[in-house]
């Protein structure tokens, strides 16, 4: 599927420290829209409190400056490639974040829902498996390092024994 305007899908990608505003990233998707805009998907992450029972006081993220931004692009270029998006804006942060803290946030726009629906939940799935950031949970008693689940990689994995079908 390709874009219906003749307008490229718009795409940014932000990694920081700072918390992000989801009512003022739909208000700037809104200001910037024309008329093509028909649904808005959107997902927020958030650090959990809890890890196999065990409370969990902090997320520390981090990341390669230029290489996560790169790999974030790569999903974000096979989302576009997929269906006919007019924006797409991942915001993720890093640094030291509390329990409860927002972590991710996707904004997928396009004229259709199916597609803004697909292309997040897809984004989100690759995020979690092909972005390259380091993830270690702080709390009570211990640390430890979080990597991607056998779920994360499995729904990843889903997508593309989808293609192979289509």
């Amino acid at each position: 599927m390709t874009n219906p305007s003749d307008a490229p899908c718009r795409q940014e990608i932000r990694i920081s420290e700072a918390d992000f505003d989801v009512g003022a990233e739909l208000s700037a998707l809104y200001a910037r829209s024309g008329g093509e805009l028909g649904a808005v998907a959107t997902f927020i992450g958030l650090v959990r409190d809890r890890f196999e029972g065990a409370r969990v006081s902090t997320l520390h993220l981090e990341h390669y400056p230029g290489m996560t931004e790169k790999s974030i692009e790569a999903i974000v270029a096979q989302a576009t490639d997929r269906w006919p998006l007019l924006d797409v804006l991942v915001v993720h942060r890093i640094g030291a974040l509390d329990a409860r803290a927002q972590i991710v946030y996707v904004q997928v726009a396009s004229g259709h829902r199916d597609a803004a629906f697909a292309a997040a939940e897809f984004i989100m799935d690759y995020l979690k498996t092909e972005a390259v950031f380091w993830k270690r949970e702080s709390g009570e008693s211990s640390e430890r390092w979080v990597e991607s689940t056998a779920e994360d990689r499995q729904r990843r994995a889903a997508w593309t024994e989808e293609s192979a079908r289509d």
